[in-house]
């Protein structure tokens, strides 16, 4: 998510309204005129009002910060608007798709503008919306490029058809598991979860919980596993995954019930726990680290686990979590180190 200091790429992204290049339509009917595709709460969108914008965004994070802000939030949808707002993301297969999405949204005389950090591929971004919509306008500030394009122009209908389905689920890890592009680890199995999946002790048993659980490969290594287990629940903030393990854990779904919970691990979790297991998230929505992200997950964990329980934990030998360890829980074990990796036992939670 975006830091204390800001947000550069939204403030960019509404420039060419606060500059008069373009105009905030007003609302005529009963569909919001302007769509906000991964859309980010901020002080620079409020001061266009609430009322007449749809956003639409998959990380649980920033769904519930806008709701708390007082906007309209789906997860997806395909009405059509005047002004198609959107703020791509980095994975080139996805933001090319989401181009192609935002122009089948935007209304046949409506404009699409788009904004990206320069370090995170503003420049190819503009070629490719410009490839398929047309010619485009630009605008720089904060480090970043904001560009624009009217439907309707002379752009290139056939590719934008083609890149429609650049993010569609498809066959990774030798065909065992669906996922697709930008996900976490998409397009292969996560080495730190590979780490972790090949120490978790057969004995693991009862209900469980695998927090930040991606497209599903540690919950279904797990389930494999340790056949004690009885019952697990998957918590993951981007939906698009979590859809993607639903469907990848679906032989199991006979033998243990199965949960899933689309929702930040941050706020808490709904009940506890005989065993949890996670390779904790340390970046928010964007590039910058966030190992306070990882340390509150281990927080969250050694509240929600029953008395016995274990955490089972992996990250990057350099992230500091051992003193959110520490005061967490009274017994902590480095079960293995490897190519970078760490994978930690904990148990005996301090409520």
């Amino acid at each position: 998510m975006p830091s204390a200091a800001g947000d550069p790429a939204l403030e960019t992204l509404l420039l060419p309204f606060a500059e008069g290049r373009l105009g905030w339509p007003e609302a005529a009917d009963g569909v919001p005129p302007v769509l906000f595709l991964r859309a980010r709460p901020g002080a620079a969108l409020a001061r266009h009002g609430r009322q007449g914008v749809l956003c639409e965004q998959t990380f649980r994070p920033l769904f519930d910060a806008l709701q708390r802000d007082g906007y309209r939030v789906t997860e997806g949808g395909e009405s059509r608007h005047r002004l198609v707002l959107l703020l791509p993301p980095r994975q080139r297969d996805e933001a090319r798709a989401l181009y192609a999405r935002a122009l089948d949204r935007a209304a046949d005389d409506g404009v699409i503008v788009a904004s990206l950090a320069n370090d995170e591929g503003a420049k190819s971004g503009q070629a490719d919306l410009a490839r398929i919509a047309g010619p485009v306008q630009v605008l720089s500030k904060h480090h970043c490029r904001v560009f624009w394009a009217r439907a309707g122009q002379d752009g290139d209908a056939a590719l934008a058809a083609q890149w429609r389905g650049l993010d569609a689920p498809r066959a990774v890890a030798g065909g065992r598991f669906l996922s697709r592009p930008g996900v976490f680890a998409w397009d292969r199995v996560d080495a730190a979860s590979a780490l972790l999946a090949a120490h978790l002790p057969p004995s693991l048993a009862g209900h469980g919980a695998d927090l930040g659980a991606g497209y599903g490969y540690l919950a279904a290594e797990l389930l494999q596993r340790c056949p004690a287990v009885t019952a697990l629940d998957l918590y993951e903030a981007e939906r698009r995954a979590l859809d993607l393990a639903r469907g990848n854990l679906a032989a199991h779904a006979a033998r243990v019930t199965l949960g899933w919970h689309w929702h930040d691990v941050a706020t808490g979790l709904p009940r506890r726990y005989d065993f949890i297991v996670t390779n904790p998230p340390f970046h928010g929505h964007g590039r910058a680290p966030l190992p306070e992200l990882g340390r509150r997950f281990i927080e969250v964990a050694a509240q929600a686990l029953r008395p016995g329980g274990a955490l089972w934990l992996v990250a990057n030998r350099q992230l500091p979590y051992e003193q959110a360890l520490g005061a967490g829980f009274g017994e902590v074990r480095m079960v293995a180190q490897q190519a970078g990796f760490k994978v930690v036992e904990a148990r005996k939670a301090r409520k």
